[in-house]
């Protein structure tokens, strides 16, 4: 299978701190992965040097492939990588109605600002997205009306709407300030994504975002990975209390494992 991503010998620093510590990882095209870990430990950063955000130190040894590529056009690389940030939109977009927030997906602009053309094949592939996520009910509703679950699910279909869906859709904590029900409801909408072909790595804090389709586990602390294995394997209450320094206990149901 073709890689989607290939690092090696990778330390990222913030400001004056190193947060990322010699960083060895492979994840093919279409794989299900997830990364777990506490907060602090280097995950969003991680994403951020997927996505361009961040740059390693020039260090001998270091390197960075992505698509097999050590060079991107950053715009290129957006229309093959799906990703969805922890936060949810922001207050300049709290009008725009969800089928115009998916829409400018394929501009990576906060808004249909007037000198952007959106074509009827655009309009197409944007409702053929909204069916996807299960946003069509709400797709006219502006995003400051909506509810935080429904956010995700447009800012979902916005990450999917001018990429190759079936590569790769990268996830930041998705869970973040939803409820019960609309995590259920996400973690649904994604078994389908995955269930169809797409990508998806998803990084979290919290091991009942861990799909079922998800079979392998990263872990990190301390900006370091610290395991990288199959999810049985990983998702034990002996490996999770090491990994955030409290006691936990792991149980499985219907493919999704729960800790307290």
């Amino acid at each position: 299978m073709a890689s989607f991503l290939e690092l090696e010998r990778v330390n990222v620093a913030r400001g004056k701190n190193v947060v990322l510590h010699d960083v060895n990882l492979r994840i093919d095209a279409g794989e299900h992965v997830a990364i777990l870990g506490p907060n602090g430990c280097g995950k969003s950063t991680l994403i951020k040097t997927m996505t361009c955000e961040c740059y390693p130190l020039a260090l001998d040894g270091t390197r960075v492939r992505i698509f097999g590529r050590e060079r991107w056009d950053l715009t290129e690389l957006k229309k093959r990588l799906g990703v969805v940030s922890a936060e949810l939109p922001g207050k300049q977009t709290l009008k725009t109605s969800g089928r115009d927030a998916v829409l400018t997906g394929f501009f990576s602009s906060s808004t249909l600002w007037p000198n952007l053309a959106v074509t009827a094949e655009m309009r197409e592939r944007a409702e053929e997205v909204l069916e996807l996520v299960g946003a069509t009910g709400f797709a006219e509703k502006p995003l400051g009306e909506m509810s935080a679950g429904q956010q995700r699910r447009i800012m979902i279909g916005r990450a999917l709407v001018g990429s190759r869906a079936s590569e790769m859709l990268l996830l930041d904590e998705p869970s973040n300030a939803l409820d019960l029900a609309a995590q259920q409801e996400l973690r649904e909408m994604l078994r389908r994504l995955a269930q169809h072909g797409t990508g998806i790595l998803l990084i979290t804090h919290h091991i009942a975002d861990i799909l079922p389709e998800i079979d392998r586990v990263i872990l990190m602390r301390d900006g370091r990975i610290v395991e990288d294995g199959p999810k049985e394997q990983l998702l034990t209450g002996k490996v999770l209390s090491e990994l955030f320094g409290v006691s936990v206990e792991v149980t499985p149901r219907d493919g999704f494992y729960h800790g307290w």
